[in-house]
């Protein structure tokens, strides 16, 4: 095992989702210390010395400044930023969808993410360093018919991670965003029983892209949208 992200501080959202936990165990297996924030976040999800849970609403601004700013002020900094909170909403054309599902889409995949890296951004750029990843998804670029407002909102993600990028280029500060196609998450499974999963996209391969990219190899890798779309294509 080689410890790339050694005393780094991480920050992980959706800690407990399908990916979160890949995510996390990805990081603390590299040697970073991790905080892993999401609604449930349970202290016992991990036995790892080096992990802290937190549990927080990231759709609340205040609440997005007031946990990066927390974490900041405990560990000293915050060198990696893996944003994997979003949501899906599904099965009905843009005429037939609803305002508060479009309302939720963006509150899930877009907002909480322009709420987190408004709060980490500034803490990155006093250290002058930073690594920044945010799980988008294939819909983002190949949107199909009866999920419009989830690929709306992911498209917009991958517009603000590509701005972050451009903004924070003058520094060490890399943002990167990742389009996966269907993930083998237990959600998944139970969602699309009969599906032939063995063409879907393994969470951990997503997660180890994810800490190369925060990794010192991964430094000149910036503002790129990257397609994971597994073996199906």
């Amino acid at each position: 095992m080689t410890l790339a992200l050694q005393n780094k501080i991480a920050l992980v959202t959706g800690a407990d989702g399908g990916l979160g936990t890949h995510m996390t165990r990805a990081l603390l297996d590299s040697g970073a210390t991790v905080i892993g924030v999401s609604r449930n976040a349970r202290q016992s999800s991990s036995d790892a010395p080096s992990f802290v849970a937190l549990a927080a609403d990231l759709s609340s601004a205040e609440t997005a400044k007031t946990t990066v700013d927390g974490i900041a002020a405990r560990f000293g900094r915050l060198d990696i930023l893996a944003h994997l909170v979003g949501g899906f909403a599904g099965g009905k054309t843009i005429a037939e969808t609803d305002a508060a599902t479009f309302q939720r889409m963006l509150d899930l995949n877009l907002n909480s993410a322009f709420y987190v890296l408004r709060a980490v951004i500034p803490h990155m750029r006093r250290a002058g360093s930073g690594r920044i990843v945010a799980i988008g998804s294939r819909a983002a670029e190949d949107p199909g018919p009866g999920v419009g407002a989830y690929s709306a909102s992911k498209a917009a993600l991958v517009s603000l991670i590509q701005t972050v990028a451009l903004e924070n280029k003058d520094l060490a500060i890399t943002a990167n965003v990742l389009l996966p196609g269907t993930m083998d998450t237990p959600a998944n499974r139970k969602d699309m029983p009969g599906a032939d999963v063995s063409k879907w996209v393994q969470p951990a391969s997503v997660a180890s892209l994810i800490t190369w990219l925060a990794s010192d190899a991964g430094k000149d890798v910036n503002g790129a949208v990257i397609p994971v779309y597994g073996s199906g294509l």
